[in-house]
């Protein structure tokens, strides 16, 4: 069973930046994809941005590119999120994913092809 533990959430004021951070126990393949997702009140949780653990390839939603960047430490099996320029409507729960034998713009579009997920971290962005 993989876990997976996000850190880094925090409230933070339009403009700012964060960095989150997705701590996986340990991973039995390097087939994996790791994404993040998020979800806001009274919304459906969507795909922000996924990366290959083997590869480094990596998708991002329309609504974050050029904001936000996603990176991998296999070292360390952990996946980062680099958010800046961050705005109101980025608040959201922000939860890790992995998922095995799906490509990572496949995973980021349909959550239901996610295997494993952490717990969430909450992001506020308001004055």
């Amino acid at each position: 069973q993989l876990q997976l533990v996000e850190s880094g959430g925090d409230l933070v004021q339009p403009g700012g930046s964060l960095r989150l951070s997705c701590a996986a126990s340990t991973y039995t393949s390097d087939a994996y994809s790791i994404g993040w997702f998020r979800q806001a009140p009274g919304k459906e949780r969507e795909g922000v941005s996924c990366i290959s653990r083997s590869t480094g390839g990596y998708y991002y939603t329309d609504s974050v590119s050029g904001r936000f960047t996603i990176s991998r430490d296999n070292a360390k099996n952990t996946v980062y999120l680099q958010m800046n320029s961050l705005k109101p409507e980025d608040t959201a729960i922000y939860y890790c994913a992995a998922t095995l034998g799906a490509t990572v713009q496949s995973m980021c579009r349909m959550t239901s092809l996610v295997h494993y997920w952490g717990q969430g971290t909450q992001v506020t962005v308001s004055s």
